[in-house]
């Protein structure tokens, strides 16, 4: 029987709600985990079953696209005729993307740990959010493709978010709509790189695991759920809220969360 934690439940609610809006999942938890003084090496498992369930959500909101590009990418594998087809065509891209965010991010990794701990840094990450929301209006709207130069940039941007408080969704849907790709592909193609993201980092925090050891906190299913429900939901909130173009809601939250918390760190200590 799964036993019931309210800190960890708001975690995973939390990283379910936050990983797909673009207001950063990992500012959320940092400040969270250090307002509710949860640490130690047994975090890692919960934080990698928090992204397994996200991830979940992915898959399930994504699956009938990601079958018509998995099935064409394979099917041009083995077929140079099928080489034309849109999943040939996008499965090149997204390794290619994935492979750009790998390079920028991996160097990142100790600034990234230390900013984790850091509520000012979290708050200075907010503030680039919401600097990136504000300005998704003033993008011109176009509706061209997706192509291997935008999936390379919009790649990069996802390496550089990985600073707490910078939102990943965010950044790299504003940078798809800063490169010319129609609203509808930037949702797309941000979220389908997202895949392999998660499942890189976590490989990356099961690979910790194996060294450090450490036991699950109380609660885990019941925010493993909370995670994957509350995902799922913000895909859905999310798309609508991006097809309509309705960025500054997010961009004030992240404007105001940032100040708060800068202005609580430095005035009383937080």
């Amino acid at each position: 029987m799964m036993t019931f934690n309210g800190e960890t439940f708001v975690l995973g609610a939390v990283q379910g709600l936050c990983e797909f809006l673009p207001v950063s999942s990992s500012g959320h938890l940092a400040l969270l985990q250090n307002r509710f003084g949860i640490g130690g090496e047994g975090l890692l498992a919960f934080d990698l079953l928090l992204h397994c369930a996200t991830l979940l959500a992915v898959l399930i909101f994504f699956r009938r696209d990601l079958y018509a590009l998995a099935s064409g990418w394979l099917r041009g594998c083995v077929s140079r005729s099928a080489r034309g087809s849109e999943g040939w065509r996008y499965g090149w891209t997204i390794l290619a993307a994935t492979v750009a965010t790998g390079v920028v991010a991996m160097p990142l990794r100790g600034a990234v740990e230390s900013a984790m701990g850091s509520p000012i840094a979290v708050g200075g990450g907010l503030l680039v959010t919401a600097g990136l929301l504000f300005l998704v209006p003033l993008f011109p709207d176009r509706e061209r493709k997706l192509w291997l130069g935008a999936a390379l940039a919009v790649g990069f941007v996802q390496g550089l978010a990985v600073f707490p408080g910078v939102s990943r969704s965010g950044s790299t849907i504003a940078a798809g709509l800063f490169l010319g790709l129609s609203v509808a592909e930037a949702f797309r193609f941000s979220f389908l790189l997202s895949i392999p993201a998660i499942l890189g980092a976590s490989l990356l925090e099961g690979l910790k695991l194996q060294r450090v050891g450490g036991a699950l906190p109380g609660g885990w299913g019941w925010a493993a759920v909370a995670a994957f429900v509350l995902g799922w939901l913000a895909l859905i909130l999310l798309r609508r809220l991006v097809l309509s173009g309705r960025w500054v809601y997010f961009g004030v939250y992240c404007l105001l969360l940032g100040i708060a918390v800068i202005v609580s760190s430095v005035g009383l200590g937080f």
